[in-house]
């Protein structure tokens, strides 16, 4: 899990004990710094749950804290858009839209006023590469009816709601409605917004035609309108069952009693199969470079993508705090190689794992005037650099510094816990995870950063993809 900064957290809860893992070291004579330090029993954040698996495959995760009333309830599908299949990309997150519309006991267009009239304080469902979610956040009085909710659209999305007047095409009007509508969410965050075309033309240039990672979870605008009736429900019975999903309750609630309504309503929901995920590896590539012409960039930007390790996966904790060396504002290298020396808008540098594979990311928005040539030069001096030198003990201290305030921050709302033990339980099959996740920063050093850094990051291996505004652009 990924953090920036450094917070001083005043109050946590009787779950949650923490002991700081830096320590000031100081040698005699010489200045402090930050070391990282591991006491042996170091009592990182523990995190209370229970794990257990319904007959019908369904997970369960009971989280209790009874600090707040009020109760997260999360349901993680773990179908996203990777596992589609070729000419239906967008599926998965279509299928985050179909699931608000309306289910045969919930009624058309209900969920968010049910939720709205018992005082819920959040509300949403999202899609990536990996997994769908969907989550409410209601007083803890409320969770029977969060789990009924859940409940009706998992068992009878497809079974028409008994109030609908022509029932017969209920769910290809709403199919029908939502495909409008995702279209025009791509309209609006993708193809009509500065760098949009740039984030395509990376998915083509790093995933050849077929890959689940070439089309974005947003899906083509063909995909999209293609999608028949039975196309969706097809993908609803195979992903959506029971035994593909995790359900997280997270907050002010008796186990014993979230228990017995968890089994009331799902319980009963016929034994599933999981279905089985494909992995598709990365695929090798060649030093490219593409040039993008945008409409609606007002400066140029260059984008160098490289592949790298999947999420949690051998390396990723290291490329992540190549990350923050690099770009970093302020301390990092290409930092003060660009924006201080004027040369360029902004620098960021990503690790983005996802579940096969994952992307390194260095972006530079420069300024009019600059040279890309130069920028281009200088980023990849600085990344060659980073092969061939090793980190210093102050640029890794602060990202563990980072990383660990980051974990508390997450475990102060119960959603934060459901989540981060909800994404535990998918990527490593396990929610007590906390001190290894941990560790991968803590326990790393700077010659395993180096390797990796050389390992993934080669100049030979890069997608460079640089967009410069349009003549004539607004």
């Amino acid at each position: 899990m990924k953090a920036a900064t450094l917070a001083v957290v005043g109050a946590l809860t009787s779950a949650l004990v923490v002991t700081p893992a830096l320590v000031l070291a100081q040698g005699a004579g010489a200045p402090a710094q930050l070391r990282p330090s591991v006491p042996a029993a170091s009592p990182d954040p523990k995190i209370e749950f229970t794990k257990y698996t319904l007959p019908n495959g369904l997970e369960v995760l009971l989280v209790p804290d009874k600090s707040v009333p009020l109760v997260a309830v999360t349901v993680w599908y773990h179908v996203g858009s990777g596992n589609e299949s070729y000419g239906k990309s967008g599926f998965a997150h279509l299928f985050e839209h179909m699931l608000f519309q309306g289910s045969k006991n919930v009624g058309v267009d209900n969920h968010f006023d049910i939720l709205k009239k018992i005082g819920v304080t959040d509300v949403n469902g999202t899609t990536n590469p990996d997994r769908t979610n969907y989550y409410e956040v209601v007083p803890s009085n409320q969770l029977e009816t969060a789990l009924w909710l859940e409940s009706d659209r998992m068992g009878f999305l497809l079974q028409p709601p008994k109030s609908v007047p022509d029932p017969k095409n209920h769910f290809a009007k709403s199919l029908a409605n939502q495909i409008d509508v995702v279209r025009n969410e791509r309209r609006q965050r993708y193809d009509n917004v500065p760098y949009g075309k740039t984030r395509f033309t990376v998915a083509a240039g790093m995933y050849p035609e077929g890959h689940p990672y070439r089309y974005l979870t947003i899906g083509k605008h063909e995909d999209l309108t293609a999608a028949s009736v039975d196309d969706v429900q097809s993908f609803f019975r195979t992903w959506y069952v029971p035994a593909n999903a995790t359900i997280a309750i997270a907050g002010d609630f008796d186990t014993a009693e979230a228990k017995a309504l968890v089994e009331k309503w799902f319980g009963k929901f016929p034994k599933s199969e999981k279905p089985k995920v494909v992995s598709v590896p990365a695929p090798s590539i060649k030093k490219t470079e593409v040039t993008v012409e945008d409409t609606f960039a007002k400066l140029p930007q260059i984008q160098f993508v490289w592949h790298s390790p999947a999420n949690f996966g051998e390396g990723d904790a290291e490329l992540d705090i190549a990350a923050s060396a690099l770009s970093r504002e302020g301390p990092g290298r290409l930092y003060k190689e660009l924006v201080y020396s004027g040369l360029a808008q902004s620098v960021g540098a990503f690790q983005g794992g996802s579940g096969f594979s994952g992307q390194f990311m260095i972006a530079v928005t420069l300024k009019t005037d600059s040279d890309p040539e130069k920028i281009k030069k200088i980023v990849i001096a600085e990344v060659e650099k980073l092969a061939r030198e090793p980190l210093t003990e102050k640029e890794i201290a602060r990202v563990i510094a980072g990383n660990e305030a980051g974990t508390i921050r997450r475990f102060e709302t119960a959603f934060g816990r459901a989540e981060t033990l909800q994404a535990y339980n998918h990527y490593l099959g396990d929610p007590d995870r906390v001190t290894w996740d941990l560790d991968r920063y803590r326990k790393t050093n700077a010659d395993k950063i180096r390797a990796t850094v050389a390992k993934y990051l080669s100049p030979s291996a890069v997608l460079t993809v640089t967009t410069n505004p349009a003549a004539g652009a607004k």
